[in-house]
């Protein structure tokens, strides 16, 4: 009777690591199997001994050390493959030898020069040597997707008889579709006498972005064992992705019928350990452990997940080890999202005051990638504490640079609707759009006491809050502003400031004359 347990079988420390780039000392391998280990994993192919003596001995600390799956090492078939394999994983309270020799036409006369009864006798030979080390023995035909069928099935009935106790059928340059990978397990499973004597495994590559397809392929077949890297990584482009295969056997579970003993919760942190360890960084849209596999902007979306999650999400966050789902505000988000983040920022706002907000929000995903909670409250605090303005800015332009003297035009609008525009020059453009607002607002002998730039978000893109204190007529006045144009910043935060002098004096802006002196002006 077939088993309802699939096996996984990690190899990320020996494909994985053979990812250009990717390689890893034995301090990090070990605190990468540990990881795995706490993953629980069932089998960890720990590296390929004989490759150097810093692989052997990464493979040897692994096995004395990390306790629960299955350590394995790899193996070609020949003596001293085998010999160094049995060394390396002797100390290991459960130890595989795995052991391959490549069985499809190509490789038999490109790259061994073998016939087929040398690559029969090798495979057995391999086995049985690898015997007198352990009694698990894995055996891999490699480029299987690529053997004829019939010769396939030969050299797994022998490997078998032999003594391996799995068999691997590896996609091994990712050459294979899902439909045919499928039928040749279940050609095997027919042809094979003795195969139920073995655990049936399945290592697939990424070439053609099918390793995962493949592999659920072969499960369904009758395969009892996948091969996997975390992210995916490994040769090329990469293997079966583990997190991927695993959820999905348990997010489809009415599907599958098949469990796996890995605990699902690490599997965030293994992915961003073995990350940060490889230097080789998921993509924003990996499936399971991406940045984005979480996170809903579009409007529709967010509206529906703040109704009930399970309109946009197949699996929690939580079961794969994040803390919660990601609403990310950006130019697609609705207001129900950004009424959300407000409440969950703390604040309290009526419909009126977030329609105000999230006008201005939308300007600013206009010129921002991200939104952080920080841009929140920077234009909550904008667009809801500064009362009633008398002038409002409606275009800015500035020129500077290291041969030309710094110039500002500024065009004001009135609260009664009536625009103006001066253009004035300055020791800087900030310097010359103060001028330029000075003047059309006829609030003359503003001195500015202090003027400061900070940055309230990170990223290229971050906003820049703009600080400024002047004195009028002995008071001192404060305002602020934010931007991503932190000259644009300037400009809001100076007018701010002017209009809380207006609203101090409680008084009509002497528009009358500002609008003839900056028609003469400008003649």
């Amino acid at each position: 009777m077939q088993s309802n347990r699939v096996i996984i079988f990690d190899t990320t420390l020996r494909d994985g690591e053979q990812s250009p780039g990717a390689s890893m000392n034995t301090a990090e391998k070990l605190e990468v199997a540990q990881a795995l280990a706490d993953l629980r994993v069932d089998v960890i192919e720990a590296g390929f001994p004989i490759a150097s003596p810093g692989d052997f001995e990464a493979v040897r600390a692994i096995a004395q050390q990390i306790v629960g799956p299955t350590i394995a090492g790899l193996a070609r078939c020949n003596k001293a493959d085998i010999e160094r394999a049995g060394d390396a994983i002797r100390p290991a309270e459960r130890g595989r030898i795995h052991v391959f020799l490549a069985t499809s036409a190509i490789h038999r006369e490109f790259k061994l020069n073998m016939a087929k009864e040398e690559i029969l006798r090798r495979s057995v030979e391999g086995v049985k040597l690898a015997r007198t080390f352990t009694d698990d023995i894995e055996f891999s035909p490699e480029d299987a997707s690529r053997t004829e069928p019939e010769f396939l099935a030969q050299v797994i009935e022998a490997v078998i008889g032999a003594g391996a106790t799995t068999v691997n059928i590896p996609d091994t340059v990712g050459y294979a579709t899902p439909d045919e990978f499928g039928d040749l397990f279940r050609y095997l499973f027919n042809q094979v006498p003795n195969i139920d004597r073995a655990v049936i495994s399945v290592h697939c590559h990424n070439d053609l972005g099918l390793a995962v397809a493949n592999s659920l392929a072969a499960v369904k077949a009758g395969a009892r064992q996948v091969e996997c890297t975390i992210n995916g990584i490994g040769e090329r482009a990469g293997n079966c992705s583990l997190e991927e295969v695993v959820m999905a056997l348990r997010t489809r579970h009415d599907h599958w019928g098949l469990e796996t003993n890995v605990q699902t919760k690490r599997l965030h942190p293994t992915s961003r350990l073995v990350a940060n360890t490889t230097g080789l960084h998921v993509q924003r849209n990996k499936a399971i452990v991406g940045q984005n596999a979480f996170a809903h902007e579009a409007g529709i979306h967010q509206d529906g997940m703040l109704k009930n999650r399970i309109t946009y999400e197949i699996m929690h966050p939580e079961d794969v080890g994040l803390t919660r789902t990601e609403l990310v505000l950006g130019k697609h988000s609705g207001r129900h999202a950004l009424r959300q983040r407000v409440i969950d920022m703390g604040y309290s706002i009526n419909e009126a005051e977030l329609d105000m907000v999230f006008e201005e929000f939308k300007r600013l995903c206009d010129k921002k990638k991200e939104i952080f909670d920080a841009d929140i409250e920077a234009l909550i605090e904008k667009k809801l504490h500064v009362g009633t303005n008398a002038w409002e800015l409606a275009t800015l332009h500035t020129a500077a640079g290291s041969s030309c003297v710094p110039s500002a035009t500024v065009t004001l609008k009135r609260s009664d609707g009536e625009s103006f525009m001066k253009a004035e020059f300055g020791d800087g453009p900030v310097d010359a759009i103060f001028r330029a607002m000075e003047s059309i607002t006829g609030y003359r002998g503003v001195r500015l006491t202090d003027y400061q730039v900070r940055s309230v978000t990170g990223g290229q893109d971050a906003q820049g809050e703009v600080y400024v204190e002047v004195k009028h007529e002995g008071k001192v006045y404060r305002a602020r502003s934010v931007s991503t144009d932190i000259v644009e910043a300037s400009a809001t935060a100076f007018l701010n400031v002017l209009n809380r002098i207006a609203a101090g004096q409680s008084q009509r802006p002497p528009a009358e004359s500002t609008n003839q002196m900056a028609q003469k002006e400008d003649a």
